[in-house]
C-alpha cells in the first residue's frame, strides 16, 4: 500500500475537456490527462437548456467509469465545465471530493460540489459556501518563494527600465485590456515626467497601443505585448495597474505587491469581491473601470508612486494579508481526506 507520505507525482491524474488549455498544459507537467465531454450551462434560456440533462448524464458515467478505473481515493475539484460531473460522479462511487473555490462569489458547480464535499476550500474570506475553510490561492513556488527586493535589480535591467525609478506594474490579463491600455497611455506623459518608469502588457493583438517619444531626462515607459516571466514582472514594479481576477490578486499578496484594482465591468461582481479584502486591508486601491481616466491616473497613482513611505505602508498591508503556503494547506487537506 503507498504511503501518503511518498511522492504522488504519479499518481495524480487530470480530468478535462477536448477543447481546452489543459490538453497541452497537463502533459506538458508530466501528469496524466484524461478528457470528458464539457457540460457547458447555458446563461439564457434557449434549446441547448434542454440537451444540459443528457449531456450531464453522458459525462458523469464516462467520469465514473473513469474513476472506477483509476481506483481514485479522492477527487479534486476547482469549478468549471468538468467539476460538476466529476462531483456527481464521485458521490455515486462514493468517492470523496474537496472543492477548492477561487473567486469570492462561487459558482454553480462548486455551489453543489460544496453539499457533496468531505472539505471545502476558500481563497477568500467570507465566501458563501458552507464549511469553506479559507486555505488561499495555491499558486506556483516561482511566485510564492519570489523575493522582489533581492530580484529588482535583475528585474528591471531584464525590461529595461531603470534601477531606482519607482515603477508602475499595468497589466490586463494575458490578452490585456482596452480600458487599462487608454488609461494608461494617456497618463504616460504625466507618468514620465513625474519620473515614474512604467513596464505596460497591452495584449499581443493590441498592436496599436503605443506611447509618446519619451522626452530626454524623462523616465521609461516600456511596451510588451505579453509577459512571460511574471516573477521578474512584479519584481520590477512598485504598484501595479490591474484587473482583479483571483489568481491575480492571490498572486499580489503572496509576493506583497500592492495595486490598484479595476474589476471587471461584466459579469457578476466577483472581480470587486476578491479584491476587497485586500483593499480593506490597506493593500491597494479600487477604482470602477468606467472611472478609470489618464486624469485619475495622474491624480491618484503619480503621488502614491512619488511617496515611498506610502508605497513602503501599501506592501506591508498587502504581505500581512497574503497566504504564501496554500499550495500546502490545500495538499494538507487533500491528503487528509485520501488518506481516510
Amino acid at each position: 500500500a503507498r504511503s501518503w507520505t511518498d511522492d504522488l507525482s504519479d499518481a495524480l491524474t487530470g480530468l478535462g475537456t477536448p477543447r481546452g488549455m489543459e490538453t497541452r498544459l497537463v502533459p506538458a507537467r508530466g501528469y496524466d490527462l484524461r478528457l470528458i465531454p464539457p457540460v457547458p450551462l447555458p446563461r439564457r434560456p434557449t434549446v441547448d437548456l434542454l440537451r444540459v440533462p443528457g449531456r450531464l448524464r453522458a459525462a458523469v458515467a464516462d467520469t465514473r467509469a473513469l474513476l472506477r478505473e483509476l481506483a481514485a481515493d479522492v477527487v479534486v475539484g476547482f469549478g468549471g465545465y468538468v467539476a460538476l460531473p466529476a462531483y456527481l460522479a464521485a458521490r455515486r462511487a462514493r468517492v470523496p471530493v474537496v472543492v477548492h473555490e477561487q473567486n469570492a462569489l462561487p459558482g454553480l458547480a462548486n455551489r453543489i460540489g460544496a453539499r457533496l464535499a468531505a472539505r471545502v476550500a476558500v481563497t477568500v474570506p467570507g465566501t458563501p459556501l458552507r464549511g469553506g475553510r479559507v486555505t488561499g490561492m495555491p499558486l506556483r513556488t516561482a511566485i510564492t518563494g519570489l523575493d522582489r527586493a533581492a530580484r529588482r535589480a535583475e528585474a528591471r535591467a531584464a525590461f529595461g527600465l531603470e534601477a531606482d525609478r519607482p515603477t508602475l506594474l499595468v497589466v490586463g490579463g494575458s490578452q490585456g485590456a482596452a480600458s487599462l491600455n487608454r488609461a494608461a497611455t494617456g497618463a504616460a506623459d504625466a507618468l514620465m515626467a513625474a519620473g515614474v518608469q512604467v513596464l505596460h502588457a497591452r495584449g499581443p493583438k493590441n498592436t496599436g497601443v503605443t506611447v509618446p517619444p519619451r522626452p530626454a531626462g524623462a523616465a521609461p515607459y516600456v511596451v510588451v505585448d505579453y509577459l512571460e516571466r511574471m516573477d521578474l514582472a512584479y519584481a520590477a514594479a512598485d504598484l501595479a495597474l490591474c484587473r482583479a481576477g483571483a489568481v491575480t490578486v492571490a498572486e499580489l499578496s503572496a509576493v506583497g505587491l500592492p495595486a490598484a484594482f479595476v474589476p471587471l465591468p461584466i459579469g457578476n461582481g466577483e472581480q470587486r469581491r476578491n479584491a476587497l479584502p485586500l483593499v480593506e486591508a490597506g493593500g491597494g486601491l479600487l477604482v470602477d473601470d468606467a472611472a478609470l481616466t489618464p486624469d485619475w491616473i495622474e491624480r491618484t497613482l503619480v503621488p502614491l508612486l512619488t511617496d515611498r513611505a506610502a508605497l513602503t505602508g501599501y506592501a506591508r498591508n498587502v504581505e500581512r494579508a497574503g497566504i504564501a503556503d496554500a499550495d500546502e494547506r490545500l495538499a494538507d487537506l487533500v491528503l487528509e481526506v485520501a488518506g481516510a
